[in-house]
């Protein structure tokens, strides 16, 4: 679908928001050419765009602070946009709005090893912070696949876990301290290097917010030490049952392993096509479960959880025996999109949450599905703690295939929360699961999210139509008119 011309409206707008900008940034930080904004009219949803008035790409705490007060004062919406990894939608630009990029507040401010923390600002890489520390025995324990692109403040928006959650947390649980520009400017600090903080929890508040209550500009998170061991073992099953009562069973021993990973037929061929992992292609399902600790607990470990592999019908079983073949054991798992990507022209990311023992059951429904659209899926799983990860395979150029694969996604959604999961893990919402929020909430929920909103935003200006499927005016939220003056997004338009 080709963009639709900007109005005279939109361009005396840009031109009359670009003058103002132009005193607050350098001319480099400030993009306007059209043919430079398309960079950033999409994240990792590739099926939506929008072309933004303008791009502003600030270097300072400071021009952050000046950008957001300008557009607070003027009603301008502002996209807050990390790298761009989001696979939501969740840094989806407004055609009447600016994006404003963190990619330039890129430095590592402080290594405290003796307090273990890293001090950051937000366009550093996810991966950047172990790096910055592994010399010294430690490292930054969230680990999105994405980690090599993805962005510490990004991880912040998103709340984003990886595939050692299970054991060390989400971002949530690996962060000390931020400071937050607000929508009218003000600079803010939250917490700092120690544990906890008194009052509300704010920096829970904001982790996962999804750039809707401020802009982070630095981040203080805590990093650990190097366990002694680590060890990887590969075990794969005839079926994905058995691969589930196997994951339900390790946890239900009291094991909580550094990572317990699953992936189905599809995406074992696919990974081992793409990297050669040394996976075994014949095998329903494969649990990539990483043990770790001191030595001798990690071999008692792995003896346990390869009896308990054993009684649930594992066929295949492989430990690693050195940190190369760990790392290539899951160099698989961590390249499962690309490598999917590889066997079809478009894939959708799903990203839903559900009960470790509707594991089967839900599987069981998505082949359904799968057959009812008529469209391939690949499944890879943070299995340890429910959370999906299904790739469903389609061809953007043949008529239709995309509206199916949304339909197959939404279903696979409205399924998690029928069996008591929710809507997403890390992904977030953005626009891709907007819409189907009252599925999981009623509208007083909504509403109630909306009202924490309006006490960071009042203006609305930071990240429009993610979110909340319907928006309202702050002041009818205090009316408790929920449906009155309620304004519907528009269609997104698609590609």
């Amino acid at each position: 679908m080709d963009m639709p011309e900007p109005d005279g409206a939109i361009l005396a707008r840009q031109s009359e928001i670009v003058a103002r900008l132009r005193a607050l940034v350098p001319s480099e930080a400030l993009i306007v050419d059209e043919a430079l904004r398309r960079v950033y009219e999409c994240d990792g949803l590739t099926a939506y765009r929008a072309l933004p008035l303008a791009v502003v790409l600030p270097s300072t705490t400071a021009e952050v602070a000046a950008v957001l007060a300008l557009c607070n004062a003027e009603g301008v919406k502002v996209v807050p946009r990390g790298a761009g990894t989001s696979l939501s939608g969740g840094a989806l630009p407004v055609t009447d709005g600016i994006v404003l990029g963190t990619g330039k507040l890129n430095r590592i401010l402080e290594i405290d090893l003796e307090n273990r923390t890293v001090t950051a600002q937000p366009g550093v890489t996810n991966l950047a912070i172990t790096r910055a520390v592994e010399h010294a025995g430690f490292y930054y324990a969230p680990d999105p696949s994405s980690q090599i692109a993805c962005t510490i403040g990004g991880n912040i928006a998103e709340n984003s876990g990886g595939v050692h959650c299970l054991k060390y947390g989400l971002t949530t649980n690996n962060v000390l301290g931020l400071e937050l520009v607000l929508p009218n400017g003000e600079i803010v600090r939250l917490g700092g290097k120690h544990l906890g903080s008194d009052g509300y929890d704010l920096m829970g508040v904001i982790t996962g917010s999804e750039g809707l209550l401020g802009v982070v500009t630095e981040v203080t998170v805590r990093i650990l030490q190097k366990p002694e061991t680590a060890r990887a073992v590969l075990i794969g099953f005839p079926s994905v049952e058995q691969g589930g009562s196997c994951v339900a069973a390790i946890i239900a021993d009291g094991i909580i392993p550094g990572g317990l990973e699953m992936m189905d037929r599809p995406a074992i061929n696919a990974a081992e096509d793409f990297v050669g992992a040394g996976y075994p292609r014949e095998a329903g399902s494969l649990l990539i479960c990483e043990l770790d600790g001191p030595a001798a607990e990690v071999d008692q470990l792995v003896e346990t959880v390869a009896s308990i592999a054993r009684q649930h019908g594992a066929t295949f079983l492989k430990v690693s025996e050195s940190e190369e073949e760990r790392l290539r054991f899951w160099a698989g798992r961590k390249n499962a999109f690309p490598a999917v990507g590889r066997i079809s022209p478009d894939y959708y990311c799903m990203d839903g949450t559900i009960p470790r023992s509707q594991l089967a059951h839900v599987l069981q429904r998505m082949r359904a599905m799968s057959e009812h659209y008529g469209l391939a899926v690949a499944n890879v799983f943070h299995a340890g703690d429910g959370n999906l990860h299904p790739l469903i395979m389609y061809d953007a150029n043949r008529p239709g295939e995309l509206e199916r694969a949304e339909a197959f996604g939404a279903e696979i959604l409205k399924l998690c929360v029928e069996v008591g999961g929710v809507l997403t893990g890390e992904h977030g919402v953005g626009v891709e699961k907007r819409d189907l929020m009252p599925e999981m909430f009623t509208e007083a929920d909504l509403a109630q999210q909306q009202r924490l909103k309006c006490a960071f935003d009042p203006a609305q200006i930071l990240n429009p139509g993610k979110v909340f499927p319907r928006l309202h005016r702050c002041a009818e939220l205090g009316r408790m008119h929920i449906h009155k003056g309620a304004i519907p997004f528009p269609d997104l338009p698609r590609f």
